[in-house]
């Protein structure tokens, strides 16, 4: 609840155009008392209040004023969720009131755990790290309740592990993702707390497994912009993040070896190109279009599927690349040209391809 008193006893005082000092005669007062109410350094008896009331010709509830919380279960997670974006100290409270509240409730009890942790981490403070434990071992025992399709056993589990991590406990840590791993998850974190604590060759699997994911996940968020940009004929933004996402690529090549994102890149060139042309420059276009044509016929030259081609990546037990976009680079190129439905891109093709 948030009071009002000192804002609403100044309203009404100069509603009806009265100094302090003159309404400190009316209260009998001192004029120092009602600077104090109004600057909200003190709050009136409560006698006083009525006759304020009163003599203002208003309810005891309204010269209060109060704003009452919107203390439902939705509302007070989004609320924790706020004092945690907003960085306020003031949630911790809080939360331990809405858990009083909602002890049962897997949702106040995950959110409550998110925000100690968060503060935690911030702040390096031991207890908070060990409430956030707490809370998320009540959480495990409520997870039957939770709709969110973003949290799971193993999300939960992995926020432990992170909360050893801040205690120091990298063993533990360690411990609890590579047993709750699920689909490679949390290799990154795998990987990086290894290396922080010089077991780098136990490190290294870990890291180019996480590396092959965050690159294969990248090229489907890419082509998924591209979607996006290409609908909404924002050429410009289509071009510039190809352009982004073809040197990223590049810079993974293994000295002077074709290796499979040169296969990528050939279809990211034949979408730059469309999207060089819808904006006028059509020089550009075709200059793309060339540069796609001299990969392709690089690549397919000597193909290769291997991760260990990748730069930074070593050997991955069991791996093995696929796709979908062609059975070569040309006809990757091939494809993404027929894909665009762009007559003026296809005939420009057709002509630097011959």
């Amino acid at each position: 609840m948030e009071m009002m008193l000192a804002e609403n006893i100044r309203k009404f005082r100069k509603e009806r155009s009265l100094t302090q000092e003159q309404l400190s005669e009316v209260l009998g007062v001192t004029a120092g008392a009602v600077y104090k109410w109004e600057a909200g350094l003190s709050v009136p008896e409560l006698d006083l209040i009525v006759e304020m009331a009163d003599f203002f010709d208003t309810s005891v509830d309204v010269l209060i004023g109060y704003k009452t919380k919107d203390n439902r279960l939705e509302a007070t997670v989004r609320r924790l969720q706020e004092y945690r974006r907003q960085k306020d100290r003031s949630g911790i409270s809080e939360a331990e009131k809405a858990l009083k509240k909602y002890p049962h409730s897997f949702q106040i009890v995950n959110e409550s755990a998110t925000l100690y942790r968060a503060f935690g981490i911030e702040t390096g403070d031991k207890d908070l790290y060990l409430r956030a434990l707490e809370l998320l071992e009540q959480a495990h025992l409520l997870i039957a309740q939770n709709t969110d399709p973003e949290i799971s056993e193993q999300t939960l589990y992995g926020k432990r592990a992170e909360i050893y991590l801040g205690l120091n406990e990298w063993e533990e840590a360690v411990e609890l993702f590579k047993k709750h791993n699920a689909g490679g998850m949390y290799n990154h974190l795998i990987g990086q707390t290894l290396a922080n604590n010089g077991s780098t060759e136990e490190a290294m699997p870990y890291l180019s497994e996480s590396l092959a994911l965050i690159l294969g996940n990248l090229a489907c968020t890419v082509t998924g912009y591209l979607n996006v940009y290409s609908d909404k004929e924002d050429y410009a933004s289509l071009e510039a993040i190809i352009m982004w996402a073809i040197d990223l690529y590049s810079g993974l090549r293994e000295g002077d070896k074709p290796f499979f994102f040169d296969k990528l890149n050939c279809g990211f060139m034949a979408v730059l190109a469309f999207a060089q042309y819808k904006s006028g420059q059509e020089a550009e276009a075709q200059d793309s279009l060339r540069r796609a044509k001299e990969l392709a016929i690089f690549f397919d030259a000597d193909p290769s599927y291997d991760e260990s081609d990748i730069r930074f990546i070593d050997r991955i037990e069991g791996a093995s690349v696929h796709d979908d976009i062609g059975p070569t680079a040309m006809d990757t190129i091939d494809n993404v040209i027929n894909s665009l439905e762009c007559e003026e891109i296809a005939a420009l093709w057709k002509s630097v391809k011959g």
